[in-house]
């Protein structure tokens, strides 16, 4: 293999946000690396794709290649099943309210991933090393990259959407500022008897939200917020057992339930690194902020990430500077920073009012509600924002 290969940039992680960044600097003409890190085991969860990440995806070229898999997302229902004093009223979001034909695509995990890969392969311009990488050695212009099969290589700049255990973080001497929440993500699939009519579902209870999101077919994605204890019982449940108690959880909406394989729990946190920059460095996506999975925003917002830095890079390059310079650096952390803190905010805002017992909290939740239910304006202004028209 080759030894000392000079790229622009070294992207670092092949998930979904790795890969749409490393075909989007390609696509721009951009000369790129990936390295895609140890091999994944199968992921169950799934995404929804809001509409800002769908229109990304396709300024990348690719889109295309995944839509077939995907399920749209037409209309999003919010109903409180909690049994407190003051109980919201229920609310559906409509997308052709606000002129979209969806809000966005649901899609397994898994399924986008293996798009992205197979997209990333056929780019004539994009470098992929299926490896890990063991060091990271700064200059002051460049940064080299030791990988696990011997190789090395060298950029302008490193994009670390290696994950939550960054690597590139980890050697940038960025740290995470951490929350954790009492609470535990339990996903699994169903396949029903009633359809979803491309509507997904929200529950909210006691214990955080219990959502019902539309895949392709008779199918969806269960992403029930429950405590640590919860989480364990319901992972040991046989399957019969765990579709009755969750068909009963969505108060058989969709009729029937039949497990799918593959279920899982993921306890909730909220981090964000005290910077989204160090030398030659930017991060995006889990290795910049992880989000509960609450409001469908944590892959959108790493999109979003990619989309600013794709753009940043190919400007700087097209004007003849440098792209891991310190002044295009601060751009991103700029354009990005405001975006991601109002995002974890907002998140971070009705997750705890759905755990609090304070009815005055509970009243300002319901009176939200009341309000998104009766203010057309309001109501539509936040649809835009959710599906990523502009930052919040």
């Amino acid at each position: 293999m080759e030894h000392d290969v000079m790229h622009e940039v070294v992207v670092v992680g092949a998930g979904p946000a790795g890969l749409a960044t490393a075909i989007g600097l390609a696509a721009r003409g951009v000369s790129t690396a990936l390295v895609t890190g140890p091999d994944r085991g199968a992921d169950h969860r799934t995404t929804a794709l809001l509409e800002g990440s769908v229109r990304i995806l396709d300024s990348f070229g690719v889109w295309a290649s995944i839509a077939p898999r995907a399920a749209p997302l037409r209309d999003m229902r919010i109903a409180d099943a909690t049994r407190r004093l003051v109980r919201a009223p229920e609310v559906t979001f409509r997308s052709a309210e606000i002129g979209l034909d969806a809000f966005g695509y649901n899609i397994e995990n898994d399924a986008l991933r293996n798009s992205l890969l197979a997209a990333a392969m056929e780019m004539p311009d994009l470098h992929i090393a299926r490896t890990s990488v063991e060091r990271i050695d700064f200059a002051p212009d460049a940064v080299t990259l030791a990988l696990a099969d011997g190789a090395r290589l060298s950029a302008r700049l490193v994009a670390g959407a290696d994950g939550r255990q960054s690597t590139v973080r980890a050697a940038a001497g960025i740290k995470m500022r951490n929350r954790a929440y009492p609470q535990v993500a339990f996903t699994a699939t169903v396949r029903h008897t009633r359809p979803h009519e491309d509507t997904s579902t929200e529950f909210h209870t006691e214990s955080g939200p219990f959502t019902l999101v539309p895949l392709a077919g008779e199918r969806s994605s269960i992403v029930c917020v429950v405590t640590e204890r919860e989480a364990i019982r319901l992972l040991g449940l046989g399957d019969e057992a765990l579709a009755r108690e969750l068909e009963a959880r969505a108060s058989s909406v969709l009729g029937r339930f039949e497990m799918e394989g593959g279920r899982g729990a993921f306890p909730l946190a909220a981090e964000t690194a005290e910077s989204l920059v160090g030398d030659r460095v930017a991060l995006l996506s889990e290795a910049a902020h992880i989000m509960p999975p609450i409001g469908a925003q944590g892959l959108n917002l790493g999109l979003r990430d990619a989309a600013a830095l794709v753009a940043l890079v190919a400007d700087a390059l097209a004007s003849g500077r440098d792209p891991g310079s310190r002044e295009v650096l601060a751009r991103y952390a700029d354009k990005r920073q405001r975006d991601i803190s109002n995002r974890m905010s907002a998140v971070d805002l009705l997750n705890r009012s759905l755990l609090s017992d304070l009815v005055p909290v509970q009243s300002v939740r319901g009176f939200g509600l009341y309000l998104l239910d009766r203010v057309g304006p309001l109501r539509r202004t936040l649809m835009r924002l959710g599906v990523g028209d502009k930052a919040a």
